[in-house]
């Protein structure tokens, strides 16, 4: 994977590092299984959460390139 973008989806981030659930988790998206939880993107998800989807995006991104 080369960059995450808050347009992808969850599913296909979480196929590409499954590390990466531990931000989801923390953001308190615990059905990261669910098929919908899958088909949403990253922004979507920040939007019903309450997260800033350019900082998530941000994070993940440094926790990909710090691997």
């Amino acid at each position: 994977m080369t960059e995450v973008t808050k347009d992808m989806l969850i599913g296909d981030i979480l196929d590409a590092d499954p590390d990466t659930a531990q931000f989801f988790l923390n953001m308190g998206m615990h059905c990261l299984g669910c098929p919908s939880a899958r088909g949403e993107s990253l922004e979507m998800a920040c939007a019903v959460h309450g997260v800033d989807p350019d900082e998530l995006t941000a994070d993940i991104n440094a926790f990909l390139a710090s691997k």
